[in-house]
C-alpha cells in the first residue's frame, strides 16, 4: 500500500499531530511490512498562497497558457498526481486559532482544479478523485470536539468529500495543554483508536 503522509506543523517533528500520524504509520508497518510512504511536510516545503496568478494560470485553456503558467499548472499537476497515487492519505492538523493552518489551505487551494479534482454539474459539484482512506490526527490544546467551536472537522469532511474523498476518519488528541491528566487521557484515547484502525 502506497501512503501520502502530509504534515502541516509548524513546530514540524515534534508537534503532536505530526507524532500521531507516524505513531500510526509505524503501527499500519506492523501488518503490512511492505507500506511505502511518501511525506509531504508543509511547513518545510511551503506552497505560496494563490494569487492572481496561479489562478490565471488554471482558467487558461492549455494551448494558451505562457510559459510561467505552465510552471504553475505543472507544480499543481504534481501535487494531484502525488493524490492520485497514494491508496491512502494520512493527514495531520494541529489546530491554529480555530481553524487549520493556513499552510494546509494553501495546499488545499492548490489542488482543488475545476475539470481535474472537481466539476460542476446541474446537480451540484462531482469531486474527480478516486475516494480513497483519508485518516486526519486531529491535535488541539484545548477541548473543542462536537462544539461550535471545532471548525475544522467540518471543514475537512466537506473540502475533502468537494474533491471525492468521502471516506475519511478522524483520531482526536484534545486538552495537551490542560494538564498532565488530560493529556495523558488525550493520548490513550489516541493510541487507543490507533490500535482499532490498524486492527480494522
Amino acid at each position: 500500500m502506497n501512503v501520502l503522509k502530509i504534515t502541516s506543523s509548524a513546530r514540524g517533528q515534534v508537534s503532536e499531530s505530526t507524532r500521531l500520524a507516524d505513531n500510526y504509520i509505524t503501527a499500519l508497518r506492523t501488518v503490512q511490512p511492505e507500506l511505502k510512504v511518501v511525506t509531504r511536510d508543509l511547513a518545510a516545503d511551503a506552497l505560496p498562497h494563490i494569487d492572481g496568478n496561479v489562478l490565471g494560470a488554471f482558467f487558461t485553456p492549455a494551448e494558451q497558457r505562457t510559459a510561467e503558467q505552465q510552471a504553475l499548472i505543472a507544480r499543481s499537476d504534481a501535487l494531484v498526481a502525488e493524490l492520485q497515487a497514494a491508496d491512502a492519505i494520512v493527514l495531520a492538523v494541529p489546530m491554529y486559532n480555530f481553524g487549520i493552518p493556513s499552510t494546509l489551505k494553501a495546499y488545499f487551494d492548490w489542488i482543488a482544479r475545476a475539470g481535474v479534482t472537481f466539476k460542476y454539474t446541474p446537480t451540484g459539484p462531482v469531486g474527480l478523485l478516486a475516494d480513497k482512506p483519508v485518516t486526519v490526527f486531529a491535535a488541539r490544546g484545548g477541548l473543542y470536539q462536537g462544539t461550535s467551536h471545532d471548525t475544522q472537522t467540518g471543514y475537512l469532511k466537506d473540502f475533502l468529500g468537494f474533491i471525492g474523498l468521502k471516506s475519511v476518519e478522524f483520531v482526536y488528541a484534545e486538552g495537551l495543554n490542560m494538564g498532565d491528566e488530560l493529556r495523558a487521557k488525550a493520548e490513550a484515547e489516541a493510541a487507543s483508536r490507533i490500535a482499532e484502525l490498524v486492527a480494522d
